[in-house]
């Protein structure tokens, strides 16, 4: 779910395994913003992305820097966003377009977004549909009040507060756009569309286009499904990136 509150953190309070532990946070330059680092035991791992690739970033959480460590600042690769939703903010592809000259397909069906694709990111070509199973039917996507949120579930749009638009969109399946695209093979297929993944996921033929690395969010209720799916297909957990990430699940080919 993309929500992050970046604050400038002087000092947290927190009961870490029983025991009162004060955290102070250290300043940063003003130009730069902070990374809310997660409060476990984990933050060890984290710090060392951060250290070596941070503090900037343009993706919610650690993505782009796990995205620069697996490709090792590849340059020229092919990405598809699904759920791409603004060109920047909250973007794991941004970096890998503008600073790594990457391009791909940005898929994603609130289409008050694709001017923006069009002006800043012209080597990404704006897809407005929904991925779903199938292509060419009509489906009810929930907007909520913070447009980053979109769902087939109202509850889920409506759970950041405030009641969620319902919009009518079309759907294609993974595998129609990449033919129509004319896309045979790519290198890093990124997935948030909010309880949606099962379905995308069904829709597409992973063994055919081969993607080297995938990023895909997975709510508890679809989890099983998106494990059982790369199970399936070849594709296991990227061990390295488990305690980084606690948003998402990486997957990487076994054969890989």
């Amino acid at each position: 779910m993309r929500r992050r509150v970046e604050v400038d953190i002087v000092a947290a309070t927190i009961i870490l395994s029983g025991t009162l532990v004060l955290v102070f946070g250290v300043a940063r330059v003003a130009a730069v913003r902070q990374l809310q680092l997660y409060i476990s035991p984990d933050n060890g791992e984290l710090r060392l992305f951060d250290e070596r690739y941070g503090p900037e970033r343009n993706s919610e959480h650690a993505e782009e820097w796990i995205l620069r460590d697996f490709f090792r600042d590849k340059r020229n690769g092919v990405f598809v966003d699904i759920g791409a939703n603004d060109y920047k903010r909250f973007s794991n592809t941004y970096y890998l377009d503008v600073e790594r000259g990457w391009s791909g397909l940005a898929i994603e069906p609130q289409t008050k977004f694709a001017a923006d694709y069009a002006k800043h990111r012209p080597r990404t070509t704006f897809v407005p549909l929904f991925v779903s199973d199938a292509s060419n039917r009509e489906a009810v996507l929930y907007v909520g009040r913070a447009d980053v949120l979109a769902s087939v579930s109202r509850d889920l749009a409506e759970s950041a507060g405030g009641s969620a638009e319902a919009v009518r969109v079309r759907t294609t399946s993974l595998d129609d756009v990449l033919d129509r695209s004319s896309i045979s093979q790519f290198d890093f297929l990124n997935i948030d569309i909010e309880l949606a993944e099962p379905a995308a996921l069904a829709g597409f033929s992973i063994e055919r286009f081969k993607p080297a690395l995938v990023c895909i969010e997975a709510h508890l209720v679809v989890r099983q499904k998106i494990l059982d799916y790369f199970a399936q297909h070849g594709y296991v957990l990227v061990g390295k990136y488990l305690r980084v990430d606690h948003h998402n699940l990486w997957f990487a080919p076994l054969s890989g």
